[in-house]
This record gives C-alpha cells, sequence and structure tokens, in this order.
C-alpha cells in the first residue's frame, strides 16, 4: 500500500500517525477479510478519515458512539460484501452512580484516567444527576467494571447498560448576548473569554484554539452560527446564534459558554 498517496493531502501534521493508524486497519481488512475499529475520534478527525476511507471502493463503514449526537465515534472498517449485526459492535455502555454532588464531566473523566486507560479507548461521557453514563470500547469495559471504585474520595458502583438506556446527558452552560465589531476568530474569543484582542491573537498564533476541533492558527478565520470554539485553559463556548446587525454596524449574537 502506498501510503503516502492515501496521506498526501492531509495538512495538519499532528494527524498524520492517527491516519496512518487508520490505513493501518484498512490493510487489514482487505489482507484478511476481517472486521477493524479505530479507537474514539473527534469528528475533525472523522472527517480526516473519511477522506481517506472514501478512496477506498472495497470496504465499507460505519460511524458508532451509541447515539447518533455523539461527538466520538469509533469507526468500524468492513469488507464491502460483509454483512454485521449488533453483536460484532466495538463498544460497550456504563454507568457510574456516585453520591459527589454536581459531578461534572471532568471528575468522571479523571476517575477513568486514573486506572491508566488511554483517552482514546473512551467516548462521550453522558451527564444525568448523580450519576454519568459512559460509551467505552468493548476491549476495557470489563476492565472498568472491576477496578473503578472511586471518584475522587466517593465510592462509586459501576453496571454495564445496554445500547436502549443510553440518552443524552445534561450539558451546562451559560448564555451571553452581546455585539460584536466582526465574527473574526480572535474579536469573537475575546468577546466570549473577556480577554483582550491581543491576548486571543496570542492564543490564537500559539495553536491553542480549535474550532470544530480543527486547530486553527489564523486570527481573521470568520466564525459561523453553531461553529464550537475551544481555547486551551479557557474551555469551550459555541456561537449559538448571529441575532442581527445594528445600528452602529456592529453583529448581535449569542454565545454559550459551555460549563
Amino acid at each position: 500500500m502506498d501510503r503516502k498517496k492515501y496521506i498526501k493531502h492531509i495538512n495538519d501534521k499532528d494527524q498524520i500517525m492517527n491516519m496512518r493508524k487508520v490505513l493501518d486497519k484498512i490493510e487489514i481488512v482487505l489482507d484478511k477479510h476481517s472486521v477493524q475499529s479505530t479507537d474514539f475520534m473527534n469528528p475533525y478527525e472523522r472527517r480526516l478519515a473519511r477522506t481517506i476511507l472514501n478512496q477506498f471502493t472495497d470496504i465499507e463503514y460505519e460511524e458508532l458512539g451509541g447515539l447518533d449526537e455523539a461527538e466520538r465515534k469509533v469507526i468500524l472498517i468492513y469488507p464491502d460484501y460483509f454483512q454485521y449485526d449488533n453483536k460484532e459492535v466495538p463498544i460497550d455502555f456504563l454507568t457510574i452512580e456516585v453520591s459527589l454532588s454536581n459531578p461534572s464531566h471532568r471528575d468522571f473523566l479523571g476517575g477513568i484516567l486514573s486506572l491508566g486507560i488511554n483517552r482514546d479507548k473512551i467516548g462521550d461521557i453522558l451527564i444525568h444527576e448523580g450519576y454519568a453514563q459512559v460509551v467505552v470500547k468493548k476491549e476495557i469495559s470489563s476492565f472498568i467494571f472491576m477496578n473503578l471504585d472511586r471518584i475522587g474520595k466517593e465510592k462509586v458502583k459501576v453496571d454495564q447498560i445496554p445500547l436502549e438506556k443510553l440518552k443524552l446527558g445534561h450539558i451546562e452552560y451559560k448564555s451571553i448576548w452581546t455585539t460584536i465589531a466582526s465574527l473574526r476568530l480572535d474579536v469573537v474569543i475575546s468577546s466570549a473569554l473577556n480577554l483582550s484582542r491581543k491576548d486571543s491573537q496570542a492564543l490564537i498564533q500559539s495553536k491553542k484554539v480549535k474550532v470544530n476541533w480543527e486547530p486553527i492558527d489564523k486570527v481573521s478565520r470568520d466564525i459561523e452560527e453553531g461553529d464550537i470554539v475551544s481555547v486551551k485553559g479557557y474551555g469551550r463556548f459555541i456561537l449559538n446564534s448571529i441575532i442581527g446587525i445594528s445600528k452602529k454596524g456592529r453583529t448581535r449574537v449569542q454565545i454559550k459558554l459551555l460549563k
């Protein structure tokens, strides 16, 4: 397999290794006539993976994350003649109950990672009142079930659940209505996070900003309605809606800061 041919269009050097892993899976499928699955990927990584997968005419693939709305999904790759059923889905679903008041995504993720598990083996963590539902690779679900007994100092109860019981989690956010001079990335970040334009530009140029999970280093990049912006050290927010233009020519927007 001429690997360079299939990834020559990938400009993000940080993703070259991930895309080589996708090619490894494709090669096994073609050589062994078997089913392979990637680890969990965010939407940007899956978008890059699709540009490679779609170059092969004799394979099929599915993106699986438990829920259609899942942020993190694995890609199941198989020969084009193959029919798979639910028994071959490479992910499991766990519920983790804890007595913490208002447990956060970070609490649950930290507890799982403390077991020495790679982040790429964990999908979405869906937060509910007093518990979380976690999507994981099947290969590690038993290990978590047997070994996760605490989150911080609090004891937890772990159970496996069927896909049918998985449901969307509660996402907390703070809404901001404001007017901005333009939809440039540095302007939007400054308004959302209450930073100076200079500080926002420095964060972008130092590659600490992602738009829809894609690293962006151009301060003049325009942001569109629905875009998700993450800033390392500050969290992430959504440009939820563009309401209109004020009499002074400024753009009125609603921004949702994710907690």
